[in-house]
């Protein structure tokens, strides 16, 4: 393999997408010469490398599929579906595309399993794999419900995200103290009597979820 190819594995062992850092730490020295700053003197001349290896991580799920995450499910007794499954306030950061500056929060999930469960350390691995490449949070909203449900076969799935976006916050309206919500339902839980009653086990109706991240 290449050895300007940096590579890390996350807690379950999956491997991480390569980043190019030698090609990284190049950009950002383009990057500080266009802003006007001098990437030799002191305090800079390191910062390439330190962006290329937070870069090898902040994009570490790109070209992984969340799907192995979910590939060992706990079969149910025949006969038996699975009752409802919430796990509220998992912590994500993931980076904007537009602008690629990090966005935040915490993401609620709550699924009806059919004829399959996953140990709960595997819904935190789900999110973080497609949080770690440039998102938007509308779309991971989205690919999140689509991982549970294609990966479980799950009979319902609902997806919350609270984020503060640093695009927002940062520049442009500079609004500090916003968060975005964003919402993502499949199957049995799409209804709006449904996604109610999961919306005040997870506490919607009564906080805001930490984004204080």
């Amino acid at each position: 393999m290449d050895e300007s190819r940096h590579e890390t594995a996350d807690a379950a062992g999956a491997s991480r997408a390569s980043v190019d850092v030698v090609r990284v730490e190049a950009a950002v020295r383009e990057l500080l010469a266009a802003i006007g700053a001098d990437a030799t003197r002191e305090g800079l001349v390191d910062t390439p490398r330190r962006v290329a290896e937070s870069y090898a991580e902040f994009f570490s799920g790109v070209g992984v599929d969340p799907a192995i995450h979910l590939a060992e499910p706990i079969d149910l007794e025949e006969g038996h579906e699975g009752e409802l499954v919430v796990m509220r306030d998992i912590r994500f950061r993931s980076m904007c595309e537009h602008h690629l500056l990090p966005f935040s929060g915490v993401a609620h999930i709550a699924y009806l399993p059919g004829r399959r469960v996953i140990g709960l350390g595997a819904l935190p691995r789900v999110v973080n794999t497609l949080a770690s490449r440039p998102q938007l949070q509308e779309r991971l909203s989205e690919q999140i419900a689509d991982a549970l449900a294609e990966g479980l076969d799950a009979r319902g799935v609902l997806v919350v995200l609270d984020a503060r976006q640093d695009c927002v916050s940062m520049r442009g309206p500079r609004q500090e103290g916003s968060t975005t919500v964003t919402l993502a339902s499949r199957g049995e839980l799409a209804g709006a009597g449904q996604q109610a009653a999961v919306l005040t086990l997870m506490g919607r109706n009564e906080r805001q979820g930490g984004t204080d991240a």
